[in-house]
């Protein structure tokens, strides 16, 4: 019982909130980033344009196919070697967002397939240009299918940060392995402190998911 009140003490427990408010930034930056730029290119794959979806169909499932761990890699030790050196966040961030693009991107496609086609054809009937409803008629309707899944891999790109202490990411489970390797009976509390703020933060996102799905019913 001793060590967890040790462990728990408040210069730990800021220390690890520290870490939390790293794990939250890259999250939500890399959440914005991947949405915007996933739903692009899962658009673009889904419209058949000639030549161009089928490169951008390509990219998407060579990324999706990769482990996460080599992107973060190659974001922090091999662009440098191109001539961009990001800092250890931003490689993070850059790193999620590529990777959680491609994954959002085939979310947004298959939303998208799932739509009765007879509604696009009943809009060009009736003068509505392709990309006119595939704006206003079939990626609403979409978007509000796929409110689960995109919540889903959200909260997996928010345990997926944890994967950066490889790049040294100063973030929350990076934090809680300073505090153990200063004593080794701290493992234990850390572990739980860490599966307390996932699960809060993580929760606080499927909670978020069933009311965006009770508001856009």
């Amino acid at each position: 019982m001793q060590n967890f009140i040790d462990a728990y003490s408040w210069i730990n427990i800021r220390y690890l909130l520290q870490g939390l408010w790293i794990t939250v930034e890259v999250s939500v930056a890399s959440i914005i980033f991947s949405y915007i730029i996933g739903t692009i290119l899962g658009v673009i794959r889904y419209s058949e344009i000639k030549y161009v979806s089928a490169v951008v169909g390509f990219v998407i499932d060579l990324i999706r196919n990769l482990p996460l761990l080599l992107i973060i890699f190659f974001t922090y030790f091999g662009l440098p070697n191109l001539g961009f050196k990001p800092a250890i966040i931003e490689a993070a961030i850059l790193a999620m967002t590529v990777f959680e693009s491609m994954m959002i991107a085939e979310i947004v496609r298959s939303g998208i397939v799932a739509i009765d086609p007879g509604q696009m054809e009943g809009a060009k009937s009736n003068g509505i240009t392709y990309w006119q409803a595939l704006r206003i008629i079939l990626l609403p309707q979409a978007m509000k299918n796929m409110i689960p899944a995109l919540v889903s891999q959200f909260i997996s790109l928010v345990k997926d940060t944890s994967l950066a202490t490889i790049i040294v990411l100063p973030e929350m489970m990076y934090h809680a392995q300073i505090i153990y390797g200063q004593n080794s009976n701290y493992i234990i509390p850390m572990f739980i402190a860490l599966a307390v703020l996932y699960f809060v933060v993580c929760y606080a996102l499927s909670l978020l998911s069933r009311y965006l799905e009770r508001r856009l019913a």
